[in-house]
């Protein structure tokens, strides 16, 4: 749901990591401790929303709020944002920018290890 591949988690976990072990870590029903607050860090969310995640209710949030096409929009709604969207673009490109070179540093360490 967050568009992080496989591949990009098992480098971010480090060395003994792969593609094939973080898809056999998504099927078990219980991940050990340490792992699960690692995997968290990485992807930037609580533990407990990984604990507590339910799919099927993720899917109805998305459903029920994704699409307004057909409804009449409620008088309660406020169309003007109370954010500048060029300014959550700019934050967006920022932080794309710096997990960039994060990467960058993390390939230029590991290809200095080598």
């Amino acid at each position: 749901m967050l568009g992080i591949k496989q591949e990009t988690l098992a480098f971010e976990l480090g060395d003994d990591w792969s593609q094939k072990k973080v898809s056999l870590l998504e099927q078990k029903e219980t991940v050990e401790s340490d792992v699960l607050a690692q995997v968290a860090q990485i992807l930037k969310v609580p533990t407990e929303a990984i604990e507590n995640f339910d799919e099927e209710q993720a899917i109805n949030i998305i459903s029920n709020t994704a699409s307004f096409d057909n409804c009449q929009q409620p008088a309660f709604f406020n169309n003007q944002p109370t954010f500048n969207p060029l300014d959550k673009m700019v934050e967006l490109y920022e932080r794309m920018l710096k997990q960039q070179q994060e990467m960058i540093d993390k390939l230029e360490k590991l290809i200095q290890s080598k």
